[in-house]
């Protein structure tokens, strides 16, 4: 199986150095006094701190949990889990269901609306929860919960007076924001719409199927053509659209773009187009040095804003070459491996994405463990 091999191997890492590193990133994440963002919060709930932002995020609560599933802490995963439902999961109004993205460490809302990749996130999460450890009642009736999120995330409108569904209807393309009639491309996740295709209610089954072609065609439609680079939100059609004052594409959420094709790859096989748009990418970045990375337009125009998450970057012009990768697809393995693990106010999102491409190379990142789960309802 393509997800359990080490691709460090090819530039002479062994496997036992690896599953060191990923335990040391772990620790770092979770258990470091000076360097964690992981936080308790009550007895029996914690969650994961936004160190840029000093608030807690439903991206960040479902990356946790995900990296807890593929880590086999499901004592740290229940926690977060716990603060994600006592604090963040709505209970009335149109958003109900759905899960506030952001809050303060304590649990104050920020923001009542939701962020969808919070959601998915969640819902894959707790699906592999369910598989590794398998389901009991309540809030950690895994499977349950999972296919809750994901019935409102299709059903909104029908579920809730005034709700919209976090997925567009007709053309099956996740939005940015429910309210949104655009997208995010690093919101899409077709490798995770495969397993909901398998897992979610019967009726929405060939919804999840068709949503995974959709994705596939939108990230490829939304990537330059010579750049390989992909804006961070765009229209349906794929052309880029600027939001919060920034007059450029490339930058923080599009790098998980290729991260994505990386572990829909793993999962599910290699395409033509991941392994085009990777290779223009690394192409792109090749001879730029990490602290010269800067904000781009998607043709690769660099500006004045230097990346706010450099690190990132490295990372996952790393785990592109799962996806394909270019001549020198073996140099930006070096070079993450080399690379530590980020410091400092802005170490969140680094390294979160720091976490999940080393599992991904180490042939850690997993779908499926063969243990009990409830059968089909």
């Amino acid at each position: 199986m393509r997800e359990k091999i080490n691709q460090f191997s090819r530039v002479g890492i062994s496997a036992e150095e690896v599953r060191e590193r990923a335990a040391e990133c772990f620790q770092t994440i979770f258990e470091d006094p000076e360097e964690r963002f992981f936080h308790e919060v009550d007895a029996d709930s914690a969650c994961m701190v936004d160190t840029g932002n000093v608030d807690a995020r439903t991206e960040g609560m479902s990356y946790g949990m995900m990296m807890c599933v593929q880590m086999d802490r499901q004592d740290l995963f229940d926690r977060l889990w716990q603060f994600s439902v006592r604090y963040m999961l709505q209970k009335q109004g149109k958003y109900t269901g759905y899960f506030a993205w952001s809050v303060s460490p304590e649990g104050k809302h920020n923001a009542e609306g939701p962020a969808p990749d919070g959601e998915e996130y969640f819902a894959m999460a707790l699906f592999l929860a369910s598989d590794r450890w398998g389901s009991r009642s309540g809030i950690f009736d895994y499977e349950a919960q999972a296919r809750e999120i994901l019935r409102h995330c299709v059903h909104q409108a029908e579920l809730v007076p005034e709700g919209r569904a976090m997925w567009d209807e007709n053309n099956h393309l996740i939005r940015f924001v429910p309210e949104a009639d655009f997208s995010d491309p690093s919101y899409h996740l077709p490798h995770f719409y495969e397993v909901f295709a398998q897992r979610a209610n019967p009726e929405d089954r060939v919804f999840w199927k068709k949503a995974a072609e959709a994705s596939r065609e939108y990230l490829a439609l939304s990537a330059h053509p010579v750049t390989g680079m992909s804006p961070e939100y765009a229209e349906y059609d794929g052309t880029p659209r600027y939001l919060f004052g920034k007059n450029y594409g490339y930058y923080s959420d599009a790098y998980r773009v290729v991260m994505n094709m990386a572990l829909d790859t793993l999962w599910f096989g290699p395409r033509d187009a991941y392994a085009v748009i990777t290779a223009h990418l690394q192409e792109y970045f090749h001879g730029i040095p990490e602290k010269e990375y800067r904000a781009y337009q998607i043709d690769g125009t660099p500006t004045e804003e230097t990346a706010m998450h450099p690190v990132a970057i490295t990372a996952v012009l790393a785990a592109s070459s799962i996806a394909g990768g270019s001549a020198w697809a073996d140099e930006y393995l070096r070079r993450f491996w080399e690379t530590p693990m980020r410091k400092g106010k802005r170490r969140y999102y680094d390294n979160c994405l720091y976490f999940f491409c080393l599992l991904m190379l180490a042939g850690m990142y997993r779908k499926e463990w063969k243990t009990p789960r409830k059968e089909d309802a």
